[in-house]
């Protein structure tokens, strides 16, 4: 093989390979977008492509406009005590509820990002969102702060093995815990009754 030959084969294999970086993450993307629009109109299946989304998108809009009506309250008070009546389904209605509020809701959460180092001799830093400042509820002092550090692209979370010296068990009721982990530090536990 000549050296015009190696030379003109590496510049190729440098252009497919650029290629490739250029063309997969767009790819991706369009893919990502079509499979989930692909999904959202499956919801309400209809014979006519792009129908049962639009349609998803109606009854949306609809139930948002009927939030802000006379009917909602006694729907949602009745809606909300039935859910507060089953056991896991409450800790998780009362979970999902208080993110969506912190997120797109009045009671905007994640509004201080913040960095926060992993240990004490590392350098390793994570960015996060200070969710709440006040603890007590769970049985800790005012030097602790809920931070919330997000997963890129993920929807998880992390299971860490450690010695048994370094947990600290917490004078709270597991439900609450679970809740207030579930919501991303946002849920207030609620009061016994």
């Amino acid at each position: 093989m000549s050296l015009t030959s190696r030379r003109i084969g590496r510049i190729l294999l440098s252009f497919f390979f650029r290629g490739l970086l250029l063309l997969a993450p767009v790819t991706i993307i369009v893919w990502a977008l079509w499979q989930s629009l692909r999904f959202l109109d499956g919801i309400i299946p209809l014979d006519i492509p792009g129908l049962g989304l639009l349609t998803l998108l109606a009854i949306i809009t609809v139930v948002g406009w009927l939030g802000t009506t006379f009917l909602y309250e006694p729907l949602a008070t009745f809606g909300e005590e039935l859910l507060q009546r089953i056991p896991f389904l409450k800790t998780l209605y009362d979970a999902v509820k208080d993110l969506v509020e912190a997120i797109v809701g009045s009671k905007r959460k994640f509004d201080r990002p913040v960095l926060v180092k992993l240990g004490g001799n590392t350098e390793v830093e994570r960015l996060g969102f200070i969710t709440q400042n006040d603890l007590s509820h769970l049985g800790l002092g005012p030097e602790k702060v809920a931070v919330y550090l997000p997963h890129a692209f993920n929807w998880s979370g992390n299971l860490y093995i450690v010695p048994a010296q370094n947990v600290t068990p917490l004078d709270a009721r597991a439900a609450d815990v679970m809740k207030f982990v579930v919501s991303g530090g946002v849920s207030q536990v609620d009061e016994e009754v």
